[in-house]
């Protein structure tokens, strides 16, 4: 095994790898498998180890430069073709660049003698002259089991079986060599797995009636590599492995804030709305408007001219287009302008694991902004509680990895406690929105509040919505004697206190009047005698004018009536001495 360790001013030798080119396998494997040594991939019948081994070789030809060949001792050259040309393979093309060659060698178990005598310098022959004619850097070997059916001898089966191993070693070819599982051992035989650098397992098995595909690094000498189990998809792609649990906390945060969708919404988060690439729960009891808000954050994305993903478990796309258009939610026409993507699917329709691949994998091709999943709580049908809940904490990583925001809508059910999830994730969600139903004076009315949101002020109202024909409208809180009133009651109690106001305001409005007349009468009354002065001091003006004019008048007859005296006595006066 080569040193993973150096000493002082040597560099670091590390065990050379040839890439799969498959997703997710050069991730859990360190970057591929060992460069000129062979690798075992065994496993139950329909895993898929002659897909794997196929893809290995034919990315090898096309995205690294290196031929491969691929000897079979089950299906001919013409089979293998029309197998894999489902994935988007042309081996007949490969095969005309001479960048792949396909053998088909027939082995019949009753024409295999055990003797000591026998060996595999036929099969070497011919593999060498198939790898030297193109150069190949690639080998495939499927399965071993049919090489070695007839042989029962454990001593010459170990022995040849080394023999091989160590061929292809001296080769210097990096090998895939395809067995299946036995009883209780990784092979039927039990030995390829401990002289094999490399063993990948591959199991398709089906947990009450849903199947999933997980691979397992068994071993693989000279290096460190995933150990968990890793779900895996066969689809028109090829291969693609889901490396899980290489995901940890050690993402990026954003602190943008992007909107609900609902802008009294957003103002209860702050004024903002939420972090991007936040995780946000929203949990209630049936036809509390989970949908419906989810639906709202969706269009909004859209409206920003951002991709987002829509996984329902429940509704149908046209189902779901359909009942948005109720509230006023137009979802149909960012479907056509190719912003939003509604992936439907009953939960129960994949694995969890397979759920969990599925997802990962669409989010990759499309690069959303955003992904709803509504509700996430359908996920348990798929498996125990268990395992969902570990589903979706993965996949929460996965998200925030990758920056998405995420929507999780989760039923609760009702008589249990609110402030409870069935997958326990409510711890790492970032912004939980709860949504509860308020029964007073005979009706079921909608409520919402803020159970928490990481990294931001955020309202703790309890605050009613509705769903109207114009989308979510937010009420603001109302309390009355009973506590926060909803529906009928708030309507009542409102409907009273403005009978109130407007009695009270009525009222206000008469003494008002009252006041008026009082102060109008008041004013004529001075007004009055006001008018009572200036006519006493027009007579008073009257008077003293006629006064003067009289007292004027008498001067002047007496003065005339001495002249006239003066006239009358014939002298004239006496000059005064």
């Amino acid at each position: 095994m080569p040193s993973l360790t150096a000493k002082k001013g040597e560099p670091l030798r590390t065990l050379r790898k040839a890439p799969t080119g498959i997703p997710g396998l050069d991730e859990i494997t360190g970057g591929g498998l060992p460069r000129g040594r062979p690798s075992l991939v065994c496993g139950s019948a329909g895993c898929g180890k002659t897909l794997l081994a196929m893809e290995f070789l034919v990315r090898g030809a096309t995205e690294f430069g290196e031929p491969g060949v691929f000897m079979a001792f089950e299906e001919t050259g013409e089979e293998l073709t029309q197998n894999v040309r489902s994935l988007g393979f042309d081996l007949d093309k490969l095969v005309r660049q001479k960048k792949l060659i396909l053998d088909y060698v027939r082995v019949e178990r009753n024409e295999i003698e055990e003797t000591g005598e026998y060996d595999l310098e036929g099969l070497f022959i011919r593999l060498n002259n198939a790898i030297d004619s193109i150069g190949a850097k690639r080998v495939v070997l499927d399965t071993i089991e049919a090489l070695f059916s007839g042989l029962q001898n454990e001593g010459i089966l170990r022995a040849e079986l080394r023999r091989l191993f160590r061929w292809l070693k001296d080769k210097g070819v990096t090998a895939i060599i395809t067995g299946e599982r036995g009883d209780g051992t990784l092979t039927r035989r039990g030995l390829e797995e401990y002289v094999s650098d490399c063993v990948i397992l591959l199991d398709h098995r089906v947990t009450d009636q849903v199947s999933t595909r997980r691979m397992r690094i068994v071993k693989y000498r000279g290096t460190t590599h995933g150990t968990n189990e890793y779900p895996f998809l066969i689809d028109e792609d090829g291969f693609s492995v889901l490396p899980v649990t290489s995901l940890g906390l050690q993402h990026d945060v954003s602190n943008q804030r992007i909107s609900s969708g609902i802008a009294a919404l957003d103002s209860m988060l702050g004024g903002k709305g939420f972090y991007r690439g936040s995780t946000i729960l929203i949990s209630g009891t049936a036809g509390t408007g989970k949908t419906s808000i989810s639906a709202h954050f969706a269009n909004a994305a859209c409206a920003r001219n951002e991709r987002c993903l829509y996984f329902a478990f429940e509704e149908s796309p046209g189902q779901l287009v359909r009942n948005m258009q109720s509230i006023g939610l137009d979802l149909g026409k960012w479907i056509r302008k190719d912003l939003l993507q509604i992936h439907s699917s009953r939960a129960t329709f994949y694995g969890l694991e397979m759920h969990l691949a599925m997802i990962h994998k669409m989010v990759q091709e499309a690069r959303p902004d955003s992904v709803v999943l509504d509700p996430i709580g359908a996920l348990v049908q798929a498996g125990s509680q268990r395992d969902a809940n570990s589903m979706v904490v993965r996949l929460i990583d996965f998200l925030k990895v990758n920056g998405v925001t995420a929507i999780l809508t989760n039923l609760t059910i009702s008589g249990n406690s609110l402030e409870h999830t069935d997958l326990d994730i409510s711890s790492i969600v970032d912004t939980w929105l709860l949504l509860r139903d308020i029964e007073l004076g005979g009706e079921r009315n909608r409520a919402l509040y803020v159970l928490k949101s990481r990294g931001m002020s955020h309202s703790n109202q309890l605050r009613e919505f509705l769903l109207t024909e114009n989308g979510i409208h937010l009420l603001d809180v109302y309390s009355g004697p009973e506590g926060v009133l909803t529906g009928s009651m708030r309507a009542s109690l409102e409907a009273r206190e403005k009978s109130a106001a407007l009695a009270a305001e009525q009222e206000s409005e008469r003494k008002q009047r009252d006041r008026n007349r009082r102060r109008e009468a008041l004013e004529a009354r001075i007004h009055a005698l006001r008018k009572e002065f200036e006519i006493e001091d027009e007579e008073s003006a009257l008077v003293a004018a006629q006064e003067t004019a009289r007292a004027k008048q008498i001067d002047q007859d007496r003065r005339a009536m001495t002249v006239r005296r003066q006239g009358n006595s014939g002298h004239k006066p006496s000059p005064k001495i």
